[in-house]
């Protein structure tokens, strides 16, 4: 199968998800090295948009993600890796790095069935 990197100037989202619990863990992005490299060790690696370079999830902290199972959306642009996080995955030393609760206001009654209607 043939990952399709023609979007986002080169770059696939990676949504990471603990392979036993299917917590999400974190979501990064790839570019062909990083998913090269991916495949390649076993650990996650992603392309640093900020840094404009790659990263292995843990090459510092040593809190690697270990990779169990990839699966790709049905278009080929998107990524979900079900990995063995090998200590905290957010860098400020939580377990995810979905930590932080948004409160959403409670939906209009009349609105709630129209959200429904269009799935």
């Amino acid at each position: 199968m043939r990952l399709d990197f023609g979007k986002m100037d080169g770059l696939l989202p990676a949504v990471v998800q603990d392979a036993a619990t299917k917590d999400v863990l974190m979501v990064g992005f790839m570019n062909e090295a990083a998913w090269e490299k991916t495949r390649r060790t076993g650990h996650v690696t992603f392309w640093s948009r900020t840094r404009n370079a790659l990263w292995t999830k843990g090459e510092t902290s040593g809190h690697f993600l270990v990779v169990r199972s990839v699966r790709t959306d049905c278009d080929h642009d998107t990524l979900l890796i079900e990995a063995d996080p090998r200590g905290p995955t957010c860098h400020t030393g939580a377990y995810s790095c979905f930590f932080n609760a948004i409160d959403l206001p409670e939906p209009d009654a009349g609105q709630a069935g129209d959200a429904g209607a269009a799935r």
